[in-house]
């Protein structure tokens, strides 16, 4: 049975941070500089523009081209209106059981990775790691992924030796997942025009107008999902682009057209076809609608404002980072999830990207998250071999 001791400690610790992404991750991010330091290994940050928050990626071993990335995200989602057994920030073991908010999302296979890279640091120091191990820790994943791509633009271009692979450690239940949606979506704010509903017909119910925006969603989602999908979309579940909103408010009283309607827009686009084009045919379909409402009152009109563009991840041809991961886990089936991750960000700046980490993602965002002790060992037995690995 793996040691995960180390590793259990700094889990610990890591959920004991609330960094739900509204809020600062800097204590975390304090702590892992200050942890990866008393390893003796040198870390660097990249904060966001006001300061509040920071990724952060290290290196361990020799100055050389070809090592290994372990990428995980430091935020988690809010507990707010979840019915918890137990404090969420704190992991408690029960029936085999780490419950705690992100033990699954990704605080388990954080702590592993950082584990690892202590030990790493010590194989260094006997001569004994042949290639390096890196970790980048990102913030803001579960808000678009907006945190990771200026950390690993910052690591291209700081000089930081070149991985050959990236693992992305997303609860995969220990799976190579080699392929995953691009997503994109818009904060939407139709602006109408108010007048009595008794004169409906001179303003622009801003609501109604965005009832049309949303029904042109549904009518894409039907037609994407009678067309026969391609052999890389059938892979998915579902095998289709997807448009999807799902809060919307507006208005100020039941008998007055109303002025403002805000809703977000989504969609999860399947290998094969782009997210430049998704967002044409949308932009498209806006300026129709505004015209149509301009009509009515001049001073109607729709802004969009781009949320978050996260690239999708392509299963690569012979991939190093599938042969790796294939290697370690023994897993050789086919794998491809429907939800975005930072692998696609990796991959888009040149490197072989997969997703394996510990855990079932249908515990992520849940009450009483958990990650069971059976694949946080999994998570182990992992690193040791990616260890061993790296050093012949």
């Amino acid at each position: 049975m793996p040691n995960t001791d180390e590793a259990r400690r700094i889990l610990n610790r890591l959920v004991a941070f609330p960094t739900v992404s509204r809020d600062s991750n800097i204590p975390l991010i304090d702590f892992v500089e200050s942890y990866l330091a008393g390893q003796g290994i040198a870390s660097v940050r990249v904060p966001n523009e006001d300061g509040t928050k920071a990724a952060l990626y290290a290196h361990v071993g020799p100055d050389i081209d070809g090592g290994v990335v372990l990428s995980g995200h430091t935020d988690v989602v809010p507990v707010d209106g979840q019915d918890w057994s137990s404090d969420p920030f704190t992991v408690v073991e029960r029936e085999g059981r780490l419950f705690g908010r992100g033990t699954c999302d990704m605080k388990g296979f954080d702590a592993l990775a950082l584990a690892a890279m202590a030990r790493a640091a010590a194989l260094h120091k006997e001569g004994r790691l042949k290639r390096p191990l890196q970790i980048a820790l990102s913030y803001d994943e579960e808000i678009g992924c907006t945190g990771a791509p200026p950390m690993i633009d910052h690591m291209v271009s700081h000089g930081l030796p070149r991985a050959e692979t990236v693992i992305v450690g997303e609860p995969s239940m220990m799976k190579a997942v080699t392929g995953h949606k691009g997503g994109f979506g818009y904060a939407v704010h139709i602006k109408g025009y108010e007048v009595h509903s008794s004169l409906i017909h001179k303003g622009v119910n801003a609501i109604m107008w965005g009832a049309k925006l949303i029904d042109w969603a549904n009518r894409m989602n039907a037609e994407n999902a009678a067309k026969t999908p391609s052999a890389i979309a059938a892979t998915f579940e579902p095998p289709y682009t997807t448009l999807h909103i799902g809060t919307i408010h507006g208005g100020t009283a039941h008998n007055i057209t109303a002025g403002d309607c805000w809703f977000g827009f989504d969609f999860r686009v399947v290998p094969g076809e782009t997210v430049a084009d998704w967002a044409a045919k949308f932009k498209a379909e806006v300026a129709r609608l505004e015209t149509e409402m301009q009509a009515i009152h001049p001073s109607a009109h729709i802004d969009l404002v781009q949320r978050f563009h996260v690239p999708g991840l392509v299963p690569e041809a012979d991939g190093a980072a599938e042969a790796l991961a294939r290697r370690l886990t023994g897993d050789n089936a086919s794998h491809v999830v429907s939800y975005g991750t930072e692998a696609g960000q990796f991959q888009e700046r040149g490197y072989s990207a997969v997703i394996c980490g510990p855990g079932d993602i249908d515990q992520a965002h849940q009450p009483d998250e958990f990650l069971t002790v059976e694949q946080f060992e999994a998570g182990q037995a992992f690193m040791d071999d990616l260890l061993a690995t790296l050093g012949t």
